[in-house]
């Protein structure tokens, strides 16, 4: 067992997420990356800030915190996300995910297995998404 108070020990302090990220993305490892690459990151995404199209291994678990945000499959509408809300990523779905054009989001992301990231979501395409979102 082990019991982490508030982020993982020996970690670099809060990042701005910038290489796999659009806008200002602040990231914290709340817990280390384990040998089968699952993380664990506290992730704040401010106004119109995203993830690259990515997808995982394993899966992912969004458990949305503060805001709200959107999170969105590849060939599908962006769905609005809010405090409290949970979010199961299937293996290999291509996904976004992030703060909507004028909200901050924080969610709790648990990435099982390998995190594999593909291009960035166009500004074109995501000023379309959040119009068809509204």
């Amino acid at each position: 067992m082990q019991i982490v108070r508030g982020r993982a020990p020996d970690t670099t302090p809060t990042q701005n997420r910038t290489e796999t990220f659009t806008g200002t993305v602040w990231g914290d490892p709340v817990l280390p990356t384990t040998a089968e690459h699952n993380t664990l990151n506290s992730v704040t995404f401010t106004p119109g800030a995203r993830t690259y199209w990515h997808h995982h291994t394993g899966g992912q678990l969004l458990v949305v915190t503060a805001g709200m945000g959107w999170v969105c499959p590849r060939g599908e509408e962006p769905q609005v996300v809010r405090a409290g809300d949970v979010v199961w990523v299937p293996p290999g779905e291509q996904h976004w995910h992030g703060g909507t054009a004028d909200t901050v989001m924080t969610h709790l992301a648990f990435s099982i297995g390998p995190t594999t990231w593909l291009e960035e979501v166009a500004e074109g395409d995501y000023l379309a998404a959040v119009e068809v979102a509204r």
